[in-house]
Order: structure tokens, then sequence, then C-alpha cells
């Protein structure tokens, strides 16, 4: 490693790193990959370990990605089921882009590591990054300090990518940019999860169930996802607000309380936070390329990150490759991975985002009606979740019973919000350019102000 000038030195192990750094290897370039963990942990995440497999369909023609083994694979999904507060009321989902996998977290992360290793990635573990170095006004590195002795380390490369997850120890270095350093907390969800063995086995093991409550998970959801037959997931996310409880208090005593959990064991726990909202404006600067949750490049609604990662990280791959080509690792050179992951996982996410914000502004009792009359179809949330526009159920008899209770504001809301998802899913569709990005900001910004005026 001494005075050795990587192509590109990739900030982080998880999914999205493994993918970009394999990637650019298989491409022929010298990458190096570092991660905190040492490297029997690279993997260990808490998370709901829900991906699915259309990601996978993707990712093995582009790169070889294989399905989930057997030894991964803790449970094969069929759909999802989204309950209504009441919990009188579930939207079963099912189809083509709910179909996936339960993965054993771990064993995901370690087979992912090791095919990184093995197309030729240096790998250097139990070492953190400090900052990004900077040559002129381009980041050619970054100082590093080995967790084992505390020694520090300038390591340089011609390229960066950011993939150290929520904690974006490259971002939030950089100097006032296009790309936003910090993310507001109150589009974060403070999450905490379990696994754990029941003592009967579970209804419908190939279905996720989605519990919406502001009730108990204010600005968030409750999880309970099959790991087989007498194995869950369960686990909780709040909206990271001071008002609201810690999560593991709100697991122990609205959650486990119920009848399912009475007399299980708990395998695996942990807290952790999740981005939910659109990516960040701009992913690029001089040098750098941002993937996974340190992009925000998660599902604004369910929180689901571990195939947008690796989509994440085989664009900023890919567009690295044809940087060099070109000869330009600018902003400008390196400006194709926000248009080609714009235009579709950030699209779907930036409106999915604006949905996110109305649920979360939507009490209970809302949501209840809402649900018990379909106001939004099985088949129109699946495409929705998707990318398609959202489709309202506003019949002439939905309307005119919604004006008889008194909820018919909900309608209207909800009619503006997906015009408003619509209009901000073509703005991320047709993603400018760098010197069309300032006016471009302003008409989504204009749109997220519509919204909350919208939402009161």
């Amino acid at each position: 490693m001494k005075n050795m000038i990587y192509d590109c030195i990739v900030v982080g192990a998880g999914t999205g790193g493994t993918t970009a750094a394999r990637t650019l290897a298989i491409k022929g370039h010298k990458v190096l990959l570092i991660d905190r963990k040492k490297k029997e942990v690279v993997g260990d995440k808490v998370c709901g370990d829900a991906i699915g497999k259309h990601h996978f369909d993707t990712l093995n023609k582009l790169i070889g990605l294989r399905y989930p083994t057997q030894d991964e694979c803790e449970a094969n999904i069929d759909g999802i089921d989204v309950i209504s507060p009441d919990k009188e009321t579930i939207l079963k989902i099912q189809g083509e882009g709910t179909k996936g996998y339960m993965i054993n977290r771990l064993k995901f992360g370690q087979r992912l590591l090791d095919a990184t290793i093995d197309t030729g990635v240096e790998f250097l573990d139990k070492t953190s990054v400090i900052s990004p170095i900077f040559k002129g006004n381009f980041i050619n590195g970054v100082l590093t300090r080995s967790l084992d002795s505390g020694e520090k380390k300038e390591i340089r490369g011609q390229a960066v990518i950011d993939a150290s997850g929520v904690t974006a120890v490259v971002r939030r270095k950089l100097p006032n940019h296009n790309i936003e350093r910090n993310v507001k907390k109150e589009d974060m969800i403070v999450c905490f999860r379990e696994i754990r063995d029941l003592t009967r086995e579970i209804d419908d093991p190939n279905f996720c169930k989605i519990y919406l409550t502001q009730n108990i998970a204010p600005g968030g959801y409750v999880w309970v996802f099959p790991e087989g037959m007498t194995r869950v997931n369960v686990g909780l996310g709040l909206q990271n607000v001071a008002s609201n409880p810690h999560p593991r208090q709100q697991l122990y005593e609205s959650v486990l309380s119920d009848s399912l959990f009475e007399g299980s064991k708990v395998v695996h726990k942990g807290g952790g936070i999740v981005p939910t909202r659109r990516p960040i404006w701009s992913q690029v600067a001089n040098g750098l390329l941002i993937v996974g949750d340190a992009a925000c490049q998660v599902n604004p609604i369910h929180g689901g990150g571990i195939g947008p990662s690796m989509m994440g990280g085989y664009l900023a791959a890919t567009t690295i490759d044809h940087a060099f080509e070109k000869g330009n690792l600018s902003e400008r050179g390196l400006w194709e991975y926000n248009v080609e992951y714009m235009k579709g996982y950030g699209a779907k996410q930036a409106g999915l985002d604006l949905f996110r914000l109305f649920l979360q502004q939507t009490p209970d009792d809302e949501l209840n009606y809402g649900m018990k009359h379909r106001l939004l179809k099985e088949d129109d949330i699946l495409s929705a979740s998707l990318g398609e526009d959202l489709v309202l159920n506003l019949t002439e008899k939905v309307k005119r019973f919604f004006s008889g209770i008194g909820k018919l504001g909900l309608l209207n809301r909800l009619r503006k919000i997906s015009t408003k998802m619509k209009e901000i899913k073509g703005l991320f569709q047709n993603y400018p350019s760098p010197e069309q990005f300032k006016a471009w900001k302003s008409e989504v910004e204009s749109i997220y102000k519509d919204t909350w005026e919208i939402l009161g």
C-alpha cells in the first residue's frame, strides 16, 4: 500500500460499497475497500433483512451476483400485508414486485465481501476514515486511523466512493457544495428490532407484515417479518423527533406484549438509524461519489435499502469507469451517476417521500377510514411502490361517504399529494445538467413547500 495511488478508494464494505468495489475490479481498476469492522463481522448489521428478488434479477445480469444461497436465505417472501391501526383491515400486496427473500445479513455480507476480494480488491479492515484529502478542489484520498494501533495514514486514490452508511464520514466533511452535508433529524427513523424464536408456528410464513400506527410507532411503523415457520424479525421504527419515546421501550411495551411472542426467545437484537427520504440533491463532487445510506438511497416508506444501495454501487462504479475513459473525474465528468440513479430509483424515492410525509401527518382514525374503504387498492399500492403513478379509488360513492362522515379533507389531501408525487417524479426523471441544477432544485423545493401547505 505504501506510496500507492489507487484508481478508487471505497469507504464502507456494506452492500453498496462491496458492489461498487467489485464492479470496478471486474472492469480492471485497482481498488481499495476500507471498513471499520474486522473482516469476520462485515455484514453484521441491524436491519429488516428483506430484499426484493428483482434486485437480484438485475444485478445477476450485470455483474453475475448470485441469488441468496440456501445457507443465506431464511425465508422466501411472496408479498406484504399492510395492516391498519385498528387491525381490522389488511391490504394484501403481492405480485412480482413483492417477491423476495429474508436473508441472514452476516452470511450475505460475508459472501459479498469474499466475492469482492476474489476479484482483486484490496481490503483494509479495522480502519476508520477520519476525513477526505483534497488536492486543490478535488478529493484524491482519505486520512485513516487504525483501530488497533491508532496509527494515521494518508491513502491516495484518483476517486473516492463514500459508502459509509448513515454516518457518511466523507460527505459530512465536505466544504459547501451541491451535496447536502447534513440530513435533518426528522428525516431519520430510529429503529430497534429483535430476531426471536417463537413457541408456535406463524400464519402466512411467506408474507411480511407491516402495521401502520401513529399511536405505537409515530412517523414510522411496526414490522413482523418471517424467518421460517417459528422465527421472526420483529421491530419498530419511530421518526427521530425529541417527543417520541425510545423504540426499544415501545417494542417491549406495545408489540412484544402480543400473545404471539409469549415464551419466545431472543436470537439477536439491536438498534439503528435509517434515512427515510428522497436521495440527497447531488451524489457527486470532484473525485467523489456517494452510495447507499450515505446518499439516502432508501425507500422512504418501508426503509428498505439493500437493493437500492447495490444498484447505486453498480452505477457509481460504471460512472467512474466511463470517467477514466474520458480522463475526467470532475463533478461534471461524474454527473452521469446522478442522472442514471435519479431517473430510476431516485424518482421513485422522491415520489414516495411525499407519500411518507402524508402518512406521518395522518392520524390513526383517518388511516383506518382510508384503508377500510380502499382509497388505495392493493394493485395500485404495488404499482406505486415500483415507481408508477399513485392511482386513487375516488369514486362518487366514496366521495359521498367521506363527505357524510366529515372526512372529505382526507380525500382532498390524498388527491393533491398524488398530483405532487407525479410532479416530483417527473423532475427527478429529468434530472438537470450542472448548469440547470440550481433552477431544478428550486422547483423541487417548491413542491415540498406546496406539500407542507397541503398537509397543514
